[in-house]
């Protein structure tokens, strides 16, 4: 009685939470629309503080769309995107009790049988399940990364306030039209829902890594017999935290960052893949001989699949702004989607455009940004594009730029907390050595019938 007791708590206060962020966002908004309509001017920041307390009451899903939004430029206001930079996704875990409950509803009544060993504490906790530690009848470590209970539910509700989030912005401030971002991250954040469909995502990276020759990258192997659409059972990789190594010898600095620029960008230029979230807690450093070897990619929930043509877009950008072309540079941005380029919404493009790029045309070894902190890389080049959008747009983001925007920052803050020096330039040309966009078609085609995502 007391088990059942506690789950129906659990469960009345996670509706609670629900219903009141609900009214939170509603009451923010509300305060938004009132400043702008008494001539208040822009959100202020008391207002994007209080949605930040709002969104921080869930610990739910929404607090990764608030993490994602922050790196986005113009998804939301400036003071309401570091704002939601700061949540934490970090969800009360569930109770051994609770738990319990869980694994029965999704392996059955003897699903302990069916381990050795299974660790009532949660390794991890996140924003839509958590992680326990088990051990397989034949004694292989194992992750359990198990869903909380009605997510479902959750996504939808936390996904409506978002759209009247982003409705309200598009409004007041109309320079980038948010429709578009609105669609990628609701399809996204279901998918993450689906822990079928991240076993076949682990899947296609764990193959991707053993055809491209990537030997300090690892994926874990998948338990299909472990497994539901809310409990994905894994390999355990053994790793340590990066940030650990942020002050380690430069050599191993820069060998851990260009893991993470193979396992990120090589992907993309070969089958068209990119991982959408790299969150500090999605992977961890394995050692070798005691030495620190390469990186542990741990989750693969949010994994965006691209069409070749937006691939080949982005190598004829970089190509076109590496030497000079402007005609192939606007080809590049209207096989994204753009439309009705002007020369000035062109010159406006091509200030974030070199801000993602800037790295990788500098044929020499550097950091990835000098004198800039993790927390504020690419906030200043966001505000620059805004201010200009405003006077040259309006403007619809194609919806691909979400992740791509995403890795691209979330990736530079890795760089910068790790120090790196490197040649981004030729690591870069590495991974679209003899790129087409038919191969890149063939490839994807092939590699997503392999995992059953054909």
């Amino acid at each position: 009685m007391a088990e059942h007791d506690d789950e129906a708590n659990r469960l009345s206060a996670r509706a609670r939470r629900y219903a009141s962020v609900g009214v939170n966002v509603g009451g923010v908004a509300a305060r938004m629309a009132g400043a702008r309509l008494m001539g208040g001017g822009n959100s202020s920041g008391g207002n994007a503080a209080a949605l930040a307390r709002a969104l921080g009451g869930l610990k739910g899903p929404l607090m990764k769309v608030g993490q994602l939004l922050s790196t986005i430029p113009d998804a939301l206001p400036p003071d309401y995107a570091a704002e939601l930079s700061k949540l934490q996704s970090q969800a009360p875990p569930m109770g051994w009790a609770f738990v319990k409950r869980r694994m029965i509803a999704e392996l059955g009544p003897a699903w302990a049988e069916r381990f050795a060993h299974f660790e009532h504490e949660p390794a991890a906790a996140a924003s839509l399940g958590q992680v326990h530690r088990a051990t397989a009848k034949d004694g292989s470590p194992l992750a359990c990364k198990l869903q909380y209970a009605d997510m479902q539910s959750a996504v939808e509700a936390d996904l409506s306030q978002l759209q009247v989030l982003f409705a309200l912005h598009r409004r007041f401030d109309p320079a980038i039209d948010t429709r578009e971002i609105y669609h990628e991250i609701s399809e996204r954040v279901r998918e993450e829902l689906d822990y079928r469909r991240e076993a076949k995502h682990a899947a296609l990276y764990r193959n991707a890594f053993a055809a491209l020759g990537i030997t300090d990258v690892r994926a874990p192997g998948v338990w299909p017999e472990l497994s539901t659409g809310r409990l994905l059972t894994m390999d355990w990789l053994e790793g340590e935290r990066i940030l650990a190594f942020k002050d380690a010898d430069l050599a191993t600095r820069n060998r851990l960052a260009s893991a993470m620029f193979a396992a990120w960008w090589r992907p993309y230029a070969h089958i068209g893949i990119i991982h959408g979230d790299p969150h500090l807690g999605n992977y961890t450093v394995f050692r070798e001989d005691g030495e620190a070897a390469g990186i542990n990619l741990l989750d693969y929930g949010c994994i965006r699949i691209f069409p070749p043509t937006f691939v080949g877009g982005v190598v004829d950008l970089y190509r076109g702004l590496l030497s000079g072309d402007a005609e192939r540079v606007v080809g590049a941005y209207e096989s994204w989607g753009f439309r009705n380029l002007s020369r000035d919404l062109i010159d406006t493009l091509n200030l974030w455009a070199r801000f993602i790029f800037g790295p990788l045309l500098d044929d020499r070894v550097r950091t990835i940004a000098d004198g800039v902190s993790p927390a504020e890389y690419g906030r200043r080049e966001a505000y620059t594009v805004h201010q200009a959008l405003k006077e040259k747009g309006p403007v619809t983001v194609p919806r691909e730029f979400v992740f791509m925007d995403r890795a691209a920052i979330g990736l530079g803050g890795v760089f910068l907390h790790l120090k790196a020096e490197l040649n981004f330039h030729r690591l870069f040309e590495e991974a679209i050595e003899d790129f087409s966009t038919q191969t890149v078609a063939r490839r994807q085609q092939e590699a997503l019938a392999a995992v059953g995502l054909g």
